[in-house]
């Protein structure tokens, strides 16, 4: 009988006129087995073409772009004597219309918070508005006391180094 090679797993194959056993190479087999499926294939091509498409925009924008400086930076160096007394005045219009309007909504919310307030609403804060009140009360009845108390001494104190006054 002919000498057989082991096959190790390795499918057979006969061809018609001759009796010898043919293997598939193993780069090959390696490769197949490595075979993406279709829906791997689809997503890589699609990864490709919307790579080649956005690399070709980026390539037209910045075509655009550096045709754009070229063609229109001699009218910006021509104009430019207008364009900085423009660009300050519509600086401080526009920051002087936010700052009213801040201002404005800042002034609403103080009188919504005040109308709250008194009308005994009890607005967040009120408690420490309410305090602040009772400590300045507290003080100043201190200090009218102390007032009553010491300002009878500095009174006599007054008519003996100015006798007739």
């Amino acid at each position: 009988m002919a000498e057989q090679q082991p096959s190790y797993g390795r499918p057979q194959t006969r061809s018609a006129g001759f009796n010898s056993n043919v293997t598939t190479p193993s780069f090959l087999r390696k490769l197949q087995e490595h075979v993406p499926n279709s829906t791997q294939l689809v997503g890589f091509l699609t990864l490709i073409i919307s790579g080649a498409i956005l690399l070709l925009l980026t390539g037209f924008t910045l075509t655009a772009i550096i045709l754009g400086l070229i063609f229109f930076t001699p009218l910006v160096l021509i104009s430019s004597p207008i364009w900085v007394p423009v660009g300050t005045v519509l600086f401080i219009a526009i920051a002087g219309f936010l700052s009213v309007c801040g201002f404005g909504v800042a002034s609403l919310a103080s009188l919504s918070w005040l109308y709250r307030y008194f009308r005994g609403f009890h607005p967040p804060g009120s408690d420490r508005v309410d305090y602040a009140r009772s400590r300045i009360a507290d003080t100043a009845s201190h200090v009218k006391d102390y007032a009553r108390e010491y300002g009878g001494y500095l009174h006599s104190k007054v008519k003996d180094a100015a006798p007739g006054a």
